[in-house]
């Protein structure tokens, strides 16, 4: 259906529109021949003011990608046991099918092994919910929807919760090992400071606009025996502290005494202790007695953290955070001020962030690498097609200035400034350079014949107008399909789609009225 309507749409703009072209654009090139500086300071001034859009342009990694499903995460207490983990997970399931109907069915994990990428306690759910095709919602947005979902949720005290999607979410822990858009790391010796440090930080980041599903990881809560032994008394009856450890390490692990063959497979024989009350177990003496731990060791109950996770050899806890209708970098450098305003870290502990922040700032340095050797690649090769550094420049002089229309796009659309929107401007710049190649190249080709160089810019200009117009319309015909796509991936290729179009209105009229103004006064034959 598309190549049908390009296709028509190409042959009506032959006979319609080609023919009067002409008869506009002569006028128009003769005017800007004779007020070059007006031309050349509108132009610049033009530039100027796509500097400031950019600058309030946001910026991001990659636009939000609807999958078409919703991953709703659960984090209980982490002294939470299975069966009231599991209890919990059943109430908010019913609850979401039930208050919510655009959510069809529900499946929900429990904890994970530590093998996989992701390793999760018992209090840690992933709820996987598949909806009804979007003409059936009674909501007009997802946002919507997870409102709804958040509604629902607030009714469950206690319970933390995010939401991601199946793909967003292994991307995420594949590459920073966090889910979320912004990944806090806070590092720190002592466990019980960094779970407080942790919530203050959560605390001063939910309240910043843009923040959605602020969490910060549980980590303390579960109850430990600890066992402090009396050496003395101890040593008194003949026991050493290893001795003890080691009995009651075997009462709760066990200990491998021997291995059963069973055919082909070899089981290891096991014993272990009964699971009593540690108060009143007996440890053996040498002498055969037997003696209370507790006549031997100090027994108390106390709270401690559930994991203790190290990046680098250092401690760390992760605050975790969604961000919607507001850029990323805009988002992490508000949160960066309002942290170092509110929260004060004691000595020795630091933050980190990363998520999808980080991926953007690990793109934008890359970019920043790649654009300018790519520039420089592309006036090596124009050097030599040209041998003239003078009109090697000049075809360069369109880079800026294809520019000026993709920002504007990009900006007045209000779409962020992502790896889709600059791979766009590399696409825009190729594009760009190609007509000015095209314009110069059949200038020269009129300079060799002998012809003046005045008469060499307007009639190479009148002779290249169709081919620049041509490569312009075809390359923006072709992306406009991607302007209305409304399928799984048309958000990553909107923003593209939107710069290369954007630049190629401003690429084009400024190659046509620019390029030639400046051929005349720098690329004349006295310069070649």
């Amino acid at each position: 259906l598309w190549a049908s309507l390009l296709l028509a749409t190409a042959g009506l703009g032959a006979r319609g529109l080609i023919p009067p072209l002409p008869r506009l654009y002569l006028p128009s090139l003769k005017w800007a021949l004779d007020n070059v500086r007006i031309v050349v300071a509108v132009a610049l001034i033009l530039l100027a003011m796509a500097a400031v859009a950019y600058s309030l342009t946001g910026k991001t990694f990659m636009p939000t990608m609807d999958e078409g499903n919703i991953i709703i995460q659960l984090e209980k207490l982490p002294s939470i046991s299975l069966d009231r983990s599991t209890d919990i997970d059943l109430r908010v399931q019913r609850a979401l099918l039930e208050q919510v109907p655009e959510v069809t069915r529900i499946v929900a994990r429990a904890g994970s092994d530590e093998i996989g990428l992701d390793p999760m306690g018992l209090n840690e759910t992933d709820s996987f919910m598949v909806l009804k095709p979007r003409a059936e919602w009674r909501m007009d947005s997802k946002e919507e929807l997870l409102d709804a979902l958040r509604a629902v949720m607030e009714q469950f005290p206690g319970v933390s919760y995010g939401f991601t999607q199946p793909i967003e979410m292994r991307v995420s822990e594949m590459l920073t090992g966090v889910r979320g858009d912004v990944a806090i790391k806070l590092f720190g010796d002592n466990s019980t400071i960094l779970s407080r440090k942790a919530q203050e930080i959560a605390d001063v980041v939910a309240r910043l606009d843009g923040s959605r599903d602020v969490t910060s990881k549980q980590n303390e809560g579960v109850q430990y025996l600890s066992v402090k032994i009396d050496r003395l008394a101890a040593g008194r009856l003949g026991l050493s502290v290893d001795e003890i450890e080691s009995l009651l390490r075997s009462q709760l692990e066990g200990r491998v005494v021997g291995t059963v063959y069973e055919d082909l497979r070899r089981v290891p024989l096991l014993i272990r202790g009964e699971q009593s009350d540690f108060h009143d177990l007996q440890i053996s003496l040498p002498d055969g007695k037997f003696t209370a731990l507790s006549s031997i060791a100090r027994l108390q109950r106390e709270e401690g953290p559930v994991m203790v996770e190290r990046e680098m050899g250092n401690r760390y806890s992760v605050i975790s955070a969604y961000v919607g209708g507001r850029d990323l970098v805009g988002f992490v450098d508000e949160a960066k001020q309002a942290v170092r305003d509110n929260v004060e870290l004691p000595v020795g502990y630091r933050l980190e962030w990363g998520g999808q922040f980080e991926n953007q700032q690990r793109a934008a340095q890359r970019l920043a690498i790649v654009v300018p050797v790519a520039i420089v690649l592309v006036f090596l090769l124009l050097f030599s097609t040209f041998k003239s550094v003078r009109q090697s420049v000049l075809v360069l002089t369109n880079i800026p200035f294809a520019l000026i229309g993709g920002i504007f796009a990009l900006w007045l659309s209000g779409e962020y400034l992502s790896v889709p929107a600059s791979i766009g401007f590399i696409a825009l710049l190729g594009i760009a350079v190609l007509n000015g190649v095209v314009m110069l190249t059949y200038f020269n080709q009129l300079v060799a014949t002998g012809m003046p160089i005045a008469q060499v810019v307007i009639e190479g200009s009148r002779r290249r107008l169709r081919p620049v117009m041509m490569t312009a319309s075809i390359a923006a015909f072709g992306l406009v399909p991607l302007l209305f796509a409304s399928g799984p991936g048309s958000e990553i290729q909107r923003p593209l789609a939107i710069v290369v179009i954007g630049g190629l209105v401003s690429s084009t009229l400024l190659t046509l009225l620019l390029l030639p103004s400046l051929y005349r006064r720098y690329g004349s034959d006295k310069h070649v």
